[in-house]
């Protein structure tokens, strides 16, 4: 079925053909039934067709380019990303390549919202009208939504469109079509454009990379970079506020709405046309978090801004100057002027900020804000609007405002960071994963009117009102009236709270900002906490693996520093956001009717004891990620005494190796010794041949019988020179036995000593020995000096004298080692040492000699380095 016709199959087509003539030919009863029917169909699919928007539609058939469900069990099916869509929805609204704009293909308004892309956060321009009717596609069953976990603890969400979705996109016409194919294609082919990201890692404001769209199908293909993440600014003027309640005494916050017309000379790089369906009267904006504080940052924090000292606050910069010493500064624009207002030197700070960045392209912003900085942790960054672009003080549009919330979370981030101690920047650095200037904050709208002014649920429409919502407060979740004129409206970022009584309810309001500020807190301490389990369990599958790396064992124990210091930084994170509940104070509940309506429905007791049971299981949490480190100290510990363990058999193996090789080379050498002595004598004999002659015995007339005798009987030369020959041979290998015998039997000693000794008496005691060796080592500080000897009386030791080599630091007058090499072999039998007689001779020695400071002193078995015999 396709565009209102009926499709026959091949099988109709022969079953038609078997008819007779009669039934050939329909009747026109029949023709005018089937009509009808096809009437119907084609009604029923206009009817489909017809409740969908043109952007709708277009947006499904966008979803339809890009997902495919699997066809068979071994297929993969295709899904579109969320953040893949919203750059594409994007591009459809601005027209494409920037250096070929299409027209719109969509109709959307969009509004800079933070993102979390890759781990960081990212200003992007989100067309919230675009993923309402994403929703509404989903709720109608056009396309299906797909959650999925990441390695970065947070969801993914991703779309595909469904067979009912799909049915619906084979009946688009070309009018739908062709502007998607322009902006999907790449020009003049069938290849779809990807989206990609690239971080630029050395940017950290929250425009520290970029979206391009490619065409991925061969290198070099056409690309283009989307100008989402390229936020519009607006000019503004706005003073300090800082709610009532939070205020301490001190003079009140100043006022710039006589600047309010400056605003209207400035420029607006907003580029696209804004369809303002909600304005708002006499606005005010706080902008509020949680940061590990504690009264000893408090009181550091006011000694940074100066609040003790005669000229108070001054101007500040997160500019970080090196040179500590040079005459001069140079400080680039872009200083903050801070004025205190009230303080306690451990409690509080409420001071004003006025940004002084100099703006670009003749935009004027005038940027003011009331901070105020708690011991607790809970820190408020307050802003009255004064004007808009030419909107003075009323009729400000959430277009706008949603513009201004961008500068307001991003400068409190900057003025903030450059007041407050480097441990609390550390760590947030930790909590937030290098992405600190991006963190998240929970945004409070307070206004005296709202325009159109609607009941509360009339702003939930899933329409043009709740997506103008969206732009200032994230996705909304739920409105109340509270009074016949307030209205209570709550967001996924934050909440907007309207009407003539808006600002009577500062306590409940900053109470629950409080709160809520922890509850984002502990999501994201929650998320790194298991990052950093996550680190430590793959340092230990690394270390399970160590044979095939053998710079598995180093690496994994810096990073196990690494990571006891983050652990033990979390824990203190954890100390104080513990901390921060305990002194979380929650308002009395009002007695007029729009608090008792306030507190009802801000819920503050019930979210605090659901934190406090968030936090108690964050300590569960917490001494998990301790025995998990543990566990990776054991196992490491394993495999580097495993590794040393084989480290010691190989050296083991070699040493045994040499051993043999320094045996062999020894038998060598005393048979070489024996082959001297024998070529010597016969050399002697040939010298004394080449003075007298050929002489021989049997020459001499003395020996004429014994001539007769051996010569002149049978065999008898034969045999006893055969005879010589064996006494030689014999004598040679007892005498190469007995070497070898002697060699064998050798006892080495170690031992560690570390005993104070007499200087003078021990250099006496070694002026009496023959030294074979003497060495110096001077290092950092240390004279070390080893010297060896060989006792002189063998009968004081068994028969046989033993070398001793001793090591001290001549500089502490330590001893620090004992050796001792004895051949119990060549020793007197019954009289040899064992290595405890040989210790303690040698030590009654040096005793009489007064060495030691310790007159007893006598090393322990345990003092044994190593003891071997051989």
């Amino acid at each position: 079925k396709g565009a209102g016709k009926m499709s026959v199959s091949p099988e109709d087509d022969l079953e038609l053909e078997k008819t007779g003539d009669d039934d050939e030919e329909l009747t026109e009863s029949d023709s005018e039934e089937e009509e009808d029917t096809d009437d119907e169909d084609e009604d029923a699919e206009d009817e489909d067709l017809g409740a969908l928007t043109e952007n709708q539609r277009r947006l499904l058939y966008i979803i339809a380019c890009y997902t495919k469900p699997s066809l068979a069990d071994q297929d993969k099916s295709e899904w579109i990303r969320r953040n893949a869509l919203i750059v594409l929805i994007y591009e459809a609204i601005v027209g494409g390549d920037p250096d070929n704009r299409k027209p719109p293909v969509l109709e959307y308004d969009y509004a800079p919202s933070s993102q979390l892309i890759e781990g960081r956060r990212v200003w992007v321009n989100v067309p919230h009208e675009g993923n309402s009717d994403v929703d509404y596609l989903c709720e109608e069953g056009l396309v299906q939504v797909l959650k999925m976990a990441s390695d970065l603890h947070s969801s993914i969400t991703a779309y595909q469109v469904t067979d009912k979705g799909q049915q619906l996109v084979d009946r688009l016409s070309k009018i739908d079509k062709g502007p998607v194919n322009e902006l999907v294609y790449a020009p003049g082919t069938k290849n779809l454009m990807m989206v990609t990201w690239q971080m630029d890692e050395e940017v950290t404001d929250g425009t520290g990379g970029t979206f391009h769209l490619v065409d991925q199908t061969a290198p070099g293909g056409y690309e283009y970079q989307s100008s989402i993440t390229e936020t519009e600014d607006v000019s503004y003027v706005s003073s300090a506020y800082i709610p009532l309640c939070l205020r301490q005494g001190g003079r009140p916050t100043l006022s710039n709405a006589h600047r309010a017309h400056e605003s209207a000379a400035g420029e607006s790089q907003v580029k696209d046309v804004l369809d303002e369906v909600i304005t708002l009267n006499s606005v005010s904006i706080i902008v509020s978090e949680f940061m590990p504080y504690g009264a000893n940052n408090m009181v550091t924090t006011n000694d940074n801004l100066g609040s003790q000292q005669r000229v108070q606050g001054g101007l500040f910069t997160p500019s970080v100057e090196t040179d500590k010493v040079a005459t001069k500064l140079f400080i680039k624009p872009g200083m903050t002027k801070v004025d205190i207002l009230d303080y306690s030197l451990s409690n509080h700070v409420n001071f004003e900020a006025e940004i002084n960045e100099p703006e670009e392209g003749g935009i004027v912003q005038i940027e003011q804000f009331g901070i105020s900085l708690n011991a607790s942790g809970a820190c408020f960054y307050g802003m009255q609007i004064e004007a808009v672009q030419d909107r003075i003080r009323d009729g400000i549009s959430l277009d706008q405002l949603s513009r201004v919330l961008v500068d307001v979370q991003s400068d409190s981030s900057v003025v903030v960071d450059t007041i407050v101690t480097k441990h609390q920047l550390d760590l947030e650095k930790l909590i937030f994963r290098d992405d600190e200037e991006n963190r998240t904050k929970v945004k409070l709208i307070v206004a005296n009117e709202i325009v159109p002014h609607l009941l509360a649920e009339e702003y939930m429409d899933k329409g043009e009102y709740e997506n103008e919502l969206r732009q200032v407060i994230g996705d909304t979740k739920t409105a109340f009236d509270i009074s016949e004129h307030d209205v209570l409206i709550f967001g996924e970022e934050g909440l907007m709270l309207v009407g003539p009584n808006s600002r009577h309810h500062e306590p409940l309001l900053c109470s629950y900002l409080e709160v809520m500020n922890i509850d984002i807190f502990t999501r994201q301490f929650y998320a790194r906490l298991f990052f950093e389990v996550d680190f430590v369990r793959s340092m230990k599958g690394r270390v399970f693996n160590a044979d095939s790396d053998p710079d598995t064992v180093p690496k994994t124990r810096r990073d196990m520093a690494n990571a006891s210091v983050h652990l033990t930084m979390l824990e203190e994170v954890l100390g104080y956001m513990k901390e921060s509940l305990d002194h979380v104070h929650i308002p009395p509940e009002p007695p007029e009717s729009t608090g008792r309506q306030l507190y009802t429905r801000l819920d503050i007791p019930r979210t605090k004891e659901e934190l406090l049971v968030r936090v108690r299981d964050l300590e569960k949490i917490m001494r998990g990620a301790w025995e998990e480190f543990q566990i990776l100290r054991e196992v490491t510990n394993n495999a580097r005494d495993e590794i040393t363990l084989r480290l010691q058999e190989q050296l083991a193996d070699r040493t045994k190796h040499m051993c043999e090789l320094q045996e062999a080379n020894r038998r060598g050498t005393n048979a070489l010794e024996m082959m001297n002595v024998s070529i010597g004598g016969l050399l002697a004999f040939a010298f004394l041949d080449r003075l007298t002659g050929q002489w021989s015995v049997m020459g001499a007339s003395w020996a004429t019988g014994l001539s007769n005798l051996i010569v002149g009987a049978p065999f008898v030369w034969f045999f006893f020179s055969l005879i010589v020959w064996v006494v030689i041979a014999v004598v040679f290998s007892v005498l190469t036995r007995r070497d070898s015998r002697l060699a064998k039997g050798t006892v080495s000693l170690r031992l560690k000593i570390h005993q104070k000794v007499t200087l003078n008496n021990l250099q006496e005691y070694i002026s009496g020995k023959n030294l074979d060796d003497e060495q110096h080592r001077v290092l950092d500080g240390n004279h070390v000096v080893k010297v060896m000897w060989t006792e002189p009386l063998p009968e004081a030791w068994g028969g046989f004298p033993p070398q001793v080599e001793i090591e001290f630091d001549h500089h502490t007058a330590y001893m620090l080692t004992v050796s001792m090499h004895y051949n119990r072999q060549q020793a007197k039998k019954y009289l040899a040492f064992n290595s405890e007689e040989l210790t303690a001779q040698l030590f009654e020695e040096m005793h009489r000699a007064k060495v030691f400071l310790d007159p007893k002193y006598m090393p322990n078995p345990q003092s044994v380095d190593d003891v071997g015999g051989h």
